[in-house]
């Protein structure tokens, strides 16, 4: 894998990391997790185009966080890497999702396809949880903020339906394992990436001047208001299209299945025609 040092535009470097060979793709990855996370996705995809990965800000080799972020920075970051690789073509899984569509906004993109993307659409999710997890946070009670956040977000899991106290439990016994550990270093870098999506909150037509090619993805098995927001958008956009992956979770983009892969390859390909 290459890696190249690319200036954003506050001076902020940000590191890419590039495999593969022909038309170019730029991953940006979800909340909680890292560039490192969607390398089996990166190498699924490499035969067929150059795919390249980098860390939203608060991650190891990436700038700190300031308190001072806001959209326009994620963009600039994104815009910093469009420009050094020449890539035209973007996927966005949850919150990297929001970022992808944002940028399709104001930038010259061709292709975007996003997964489970995090998006509020007229309220949909609702956001009310989010004071109580910024002030869990903040207060190190991470296994508590977790539990409060997949509550609200996941309403159909088990964690769900439980007592919260034994929601609790389970997330502790999550943080535990080396997927939870990691969750854990990046917890200060989720409330604020968390925010700036409800601060968008909106209705679908938003999004309605993105022009690019556009894939809107959701997971058969993920909460349903992925797919709601996904066909929302894919609604008012001129070249959207929305699609359910059959027997796929919000986890599917790390995983890499082949048959998860599938139709993005023959998205960025150019194979699949738009509506």
């Amino acid at each position: 894998m290459r890696v190249d040092k690319v200036t954003s535009g506050d001076g902020a470097v940000v590191t890419v990391y590039s495999t593969g060979a022909g038309p170019g793709i730029v991953i940006l990855h979800g909340g909680g997790v890292g560039e490192w996370d969607y390398r089996r996705l990166a190498n699924a995809l490499a035969d067929r185009f150059t795919v390249h990965l980098y860390n939203r800000r608060g991650r190891p080799d990436s700038a700190p966080l300031t308190g001072t972020e806001t959209v326009e920075t994620d963009l600039a970051d994104l815009g910093a890497v469009l420009e050094h690789t020449g890539a035209r073509s973007v996927f966005g899984h949850s919150g990297g999702g929001f970022v992808a569509l944002r940028a399709g906004l104001t930038m010259p993109l061709e292709r975007i396809a996003v997964y489970d993307p995090g998006l509020s659409i007229d309220g949909r999710p609702s956001g009310q949880y989010i004071p109580e997890f910024e002030r869990l946070v903040s207060e190190g009670e991470y296994a508590r903020a977790m539990t409060v956040m997949a509550r609200a977000t996941y309403p159909d899991d088990i964690g769900a339906k439980v007592p919260f106290g034994v929601a609790v439990g389970m997330t502790k016994l999550f943080l535990r394992t080396p997927i939870g550990r990691r969750f854990v270093d990046l917890m200060p870098t989720i409330p604020p990436e968390v925010r700036r999506i409800f601060e968008h909150d909106g209705p679908a037509t938003d999004y309605a001047g993105i022009t690019a090619d556009l894939l809107l993805t959701a997971g058969a098995r993920s909460p349903r208001y992925f797919m709601q927001n996904c066909q929302a958008v894919a609604d008012v956009t001129a070249r959207g299209r929305a699609l359910c992956i059959p027997r796929a979770s919000h986890n599917s983009a790390n995983i890499a299945r082949p048959e998860f892969v599938q139709p993005f390859a023959e998205f960025f390909a150019g194979s699949v025609t738009m509506a």
